[in-house]
C-alpha cells in the first residue's frame, strides 16, 4: 500500500511541476507568442530589444521578419529550431548572465547564411562566380544588415563565428 501512495505522490508532483512550468512558460513568459511569426515576440526578452529596434529601422523590416532569416523555411525545421533556441535561451536566462551583444553561432549561423543566399541568390551567384573555390560568408561582412548598426552595444562590434565558412 505504501508503494502505491508513494507512486501517486510522485506522479502528482511530476504532473504539478510539468503543469506549473507549462503555465509559467506559456502564460507569464509569453511562450505562446513564439508560436507566431510576429517579430515583436523576439523582443519579449529585454536583451533582444535593441536588435528588434535595429530591425525596425533596417531595410529588411519591409520584407523579412525574424523567422524569415533565423529559422528554416520548412515547418518542422522552423519549430524545431524555435524549441531548441527557446530551451537554451530560457536555461541561459535562468542560470547565468546573458551578454549584451549576442553572437550568432553554430546551426543558427548556418540557417541565417542559407536565408541570405536564398533571398539574394542572383547577387550571391554573381559574387561567387569569380570566387567559386573560396568559402564566402555573407555574415562575415554583413552581420549587422538585418538589425542595423543601431542595434549594436556602444563600443562593440557584431561578430560571428567562423563555422559558416567551415
Amino acid at each position: 500500500m505504501a508503494i502505491k501512495i508513494r507512486a501517486a505522490v510522485f506522479l502528482a508532483l511530476a504532473v504539478g511541476v510539468t503543469l506549473g512550468l507549462g503555465i509559467y512558460t506559456f502564460v507569464y513568459a509569453k511562450g505562446y507568442s513564439y508560436l507566431t511569426n510576429n517579430p515583436a515576440a523576439c523582443a519579449n526578452c529585454h536583451v533582444m530589444q535593441e536588435y528588434y529596434s535595429g530591425w525596425m529601422k533596417s531595410p529588411h523590416h519591409a520584407v523579412a521578419g525574424c523567422n524569415d532569416c533565423h529559422t528554416p523555411h520548412d515547418m518542422v525545421g522552423k519549430y524545431a529550431i524555435k524549441a531548441a533556441n527557446g530551451f537554451s535561451h530560457s536555461l541561459a536566462f535562468t542560470i547565468g548572465p546573458i551578454p549584451d551583444n549576442i553572437v550568432i553561432k553554430g546551426y543558427n549561423e548556418r540557417v541565417t547564411e542559407g536565408a541570405c543566399r536564398s533571398c539574394h541568390a542572383a547577387l550571391v551567384d554573381a559574387i561567387e562566380g569569380p570566387h567559386s573555390r573560396q568559402d564566402i560568408s555573407c555574415l562575415s561582412c554583413h552581420a549587422d544588415v538585418g538589425h542595423s548598426a543601431a542595434s549594436l552595444v556602444p563600443g562593440s562590434t557584431v561578430s560571428v563565428t567562423s563555422s559558416a565558412s567551415k
